[in-house]
């Protein structure tokens, strides 16, 4: 109310009184939040440096968790392409053991040679990570992007290891097309002999024997390809690891370049707020002394 009257001095220790308040809840704010600019008001030309700094920083956090994917991914695909080349060795092997296998023997050689196969095919088509399979086929993809305001991206076209069709693996006829490779380059597992007698073709005291190095030398170029798979895919991890690494330093720039704009220094506002509480007293202790001259004018008025 502006009806009530007060001395000059009492209304400039109020005043005194009103700002140090003022600057005591600026204080605790910037110790609570330990910013010294929280909002436009506290400085309009940081607050809004800092803003474009903060937004840059999350709009690349979202690329990093992209490219973190990315990586787990092919990851995923590369740990298959090992564990095929693991399998395609026993292959390999038993193609060697049936040389010196009598007939029965070879036609348990036969089974085991169609097992290894189907537990290949079915390694492939379980290699997928949130739903996407690099290994068969070769339509899939996997696009990662970069930058925010840039096409900076990685294109990571899928491949086939398994042929166009799971019939003649889940079939058990595994010896019955041309060649180990189709014409788009993806090896077909069912491709090892050329007719459908399996390691009978090897015939009596193996006179056929041309049919097992064949075999084995389709074996080793399957082997050889999917290596040369193998290592694209490991290439290519290393260049999404690089670019993790580069987007984690470089958020962290951001960060750190917006918290100079805004960060306050925790001990001169400690240092200040011990300031403003002792002239906070000592403004009371005025105005309170302003007031005792106004009851020193009603005792001499009693």
């Amino acid at each position: 109310m502006s009806d009530i009257s007060l001395t000059a001095a009492q209304r400039s220790s109020l005043l005194s009184l009103q700002r140090t308040q003022s600057l005591s809840e600026r204080t605790q704010t910037r110790l609570s939040t330990g910013k010294e600019v929280n909002s436009v008001v506290d400085d309009a030309v940081n607050f809004f440096r800092a803003k474009s700094l903060s937004d840059r920083s999350a709009d690349f956090n979202l690329r990093k968790d992209g490219i973190d994917q990315g990586i787990s991914t092919l990851n995923a695909s590369l740990q298959a392409t090992e564990a095929v080349d693991s399998l395609l060795k026993q292959l390999k092997g038993v193609v060697e053991a049936a040389r010196s296998q009598s007939t029965e023997e070879r036609q348990a050689a036969n089974r085991q040679f169609v097992d290894i196969g189907e537990q290949i095919y079915q390694l492939v088509e379980d290699a997928s990570y949130q739903g996407l399979n690099l290994l068969n086929n070769t339509n899939s993809s996997l696009e990662i992007s970069f930058g925010v305001r840039t096409a900076s991206e990685l294109e990571i076209s899928g491949k086939n290891l398994v042929g166009t069709t799971a019939a003649t693996a889940s079939s058990g006829n595994l010896f019955t097309s041309t060649g180990v490779f189709s014409a788009s380059g993806a090896f077909i597992l069912s491709a090892v002999f050329t007719n459908g007698d399996g390691f009978s073709d090897l015939g009596e005291n193996n006179s056929a024997v041309s049919f097992a190095a064949a075999a084995i030398s389709r074996l080793d170029t399957a082997i050889s390809r999917l290596r040369a798979v193998g290592a694209e895919l490991g290439s290519n991890v290393a260049i999404l690891q690089t670019r993790l690494d580069f987007t984690t330093e470089y958020v962290n720039e951001l960060t750190v370049g917006a918290d100079k704009l805004t960060l306050a220094d925790l001990n001169e506002e400690g240092a200040n707020l011990v300031a403003l509480q002792t002239r906070q007293q000592l403004g009371i202790q005025s105005l309170a002394i302003s007031g005792q001259q106004q009851q020193a004018i009603l005792a001499l008025l009693q």
